[in-house]
């Protein structure tokens, strides 16, 4: 996948824009665009500071006139990717980003790749696998939450947790391998009370990490909230005064919503994907009968279940059984108490014995006061998702690997407790080694890193 030369690739996304920036990265990105590179100042680009920023014309080999440009020098190895690195300011205009691609390609330099700068600084050890990785989620974060989460990754938070956990297990593995060298001698250089202490300390930090892969992997995408109840209960409404705006269709016709209705709105930096579904009830309608199918399959699907209920006609017995009836062991679920300002504060008391069994908010679509109420319950109820850690995997290949790690850690603590020999618990104890050292890319494959960087965007 990656090329020994000199690399070139525009860095900003394709489109008419202000301006554009070209990257060259390897040992003759300096002397590539030497030639025809014109400082106001007078400088030769080769002349140039490392870190300088230099104002000046680019040229074709003609001598033709190409863009005004600007344009920086980093030497290695203090660059992103360790190596000599031009990152070159133009103006947006596609030919002229393209023009200046072809005047690096034809002078020596090749194609960059999907991740290949990225790629590179791995290599060259600017930045570890999991930190690579971040870079993308960087890029892709579109909420306060996934941005935090990507920062403190890329930054090498979540790194030094598996690297300090991996270094642990290499060092009582060495005192096991230890061990099998002096096989005749009868030596125990490994406290079996002690690897087992810590057995159980890893085991638990890293299933700590495992469970927090619920809440990270959502972080990306968005919070998947499911609005289920009866019909006119009010669940279309409530979704417009989410959103401020007339989404769904709002009847005094029952059964108006036939289909799952879809938005994503950030709160607090908490991205939530909220589904409209359509009311639940039997009905003998067979296109209504397939929007109430639809709604029970977006319900299975979500992560939290507004079940929202019309205060004025339900009775809680009446609520109880009907979340009952659509809900699972691992929904989070809020029993949502519609048209408030239709019921006397007696009336609205009756409701409270739902409390027991799911968390109540009352509330008037009407009201905005009691929206932007349940709004902030939402953000707090994800936000107390718990993990036991301030780490959060967000990474299905991290979360793949750390089970794999939990589970050869399980196996090795088993295998110690029944006195299996030690070239046995060695062999345990190297699975969870090698799975720790794929998350930090200590023990990666070509194959496993093509697959990383090819999903990444050129230029990056």
């Amino acid at each position: 996948m990656i090329s020994q030369g000199t690399i070139v690739a525009i860095a900003t996304p394709s489109g008419a824009g202000a301006l554009g920036i070209i990257r060259l990265s390897g040992p003759e990105a300096q002397q590539i665009l030497a030639p025809y590179f014109k400082a106001k100042s007078g400088k030769k680009l080769l002349d140039l500071a490392p870190k300088e920023t230099a104002f000046g014309t680019l040229q074709q080999e003609d001598g033709r006139l190409l863009d005004e440009v600007l344009l920086c020098c980093f030497n290695a190895p203090n660059s992103f990717t360790g190596e000599n690195v031009v990152e070159l300011s133009c103006h947006g205009s596609s030919y002229i980003l393209q023009e200046v691609v072809q005047l690096c390609l034809r002078n020596g330099a090749v194609p960059a790749q999907a991740g290949e700068f990225t790629l590179r600084a791995f290599l060259n050890k600017k930045m570890d696998l999991s930190q690579a990785e971040a870079v993308a989620d960087l890029i892709a974060s579109d909420s306060k939450a996934a941005h935090t989460v990507a920062l403190q990754q890329m930054r090498g938070g979540y790194s030094k947790e598996i690297q300090e956990l991996r270094q642990e297990l290499l060092n009582f593995a060495s005192l096991l391998a230890l061990e099998l060298d002096f096989s005749e001698e009868d030596v125990e250089f490994a406290d079996r009370k002690e690897l087992l202490e810590l057995l159980e300390q890893l085991l638990k930090k890293i299933e700590s990490l495992v469970a927090s892969f619920s809440y990270g992997s959502v972080l990306k995408t968005g919070i998947p909230v499911a609005i289920a109840g009866k019909p006119n209960a009010g669940k279309s409404s409530l979704l417009n005064a989410f959103l401020n705006e007339d989404k769904a269709i709002v009847s005094d016709i029952a059964g108006t919503t036939r289909d799952s209705i879809e938005d994503t709105l950030v709160i607090d930096g908490v991205r939530f994907r909220f589904i409209d579904t359509a009311g639940i009830r039997d009905t003998e309608d067979s296109i209504e009968a397939m929007g109430v199918a639809r709604a029970l399959a977006q319900v299975k699907k979500a992560q939290l279940l507004l079940y929202v209920f019309d205060c004025s006609t339900a009775s809680p017995d009446e609520v109880i059984s009907a979340i009952k009836a659509i809900d699972r062991p691992e929904l989070n679920v809020l029993a949502i108490g519609n048209k408030t300002d239709l019921v006397t504060a007696a009336q609205r008391a009756k409701f409270e014995n739902i409390q027991p069994n799911y968390p109540l908010h009352f509330i008037s679509t009407r009201d905005t006061a009691t929206i932007k109420a349940l709004q902030q319950i939402l953000v707090a109820d994800v936000k107390h998702t718990t993990t036991g850690t301030d780490i959060v995997v967000t990474n299905a290949r991290h979360y793949s690997a750390l089970n794999t790690a939990a589970s050869a850690i399980k196996t090795t603590r088993n295998s110690l407790i029944e006195g299996v020999s030690e070239d046995l618990v060695s062999v345990d104890l190297q699975v969870a080694i090698n799975a720790l050292g794929e998350v930090t890319g200590a023990f990666s494959t070509d194959e496993l890193l093509g697959n990383i960087f090819a999903n990444f965007c050129i230029g990056k």
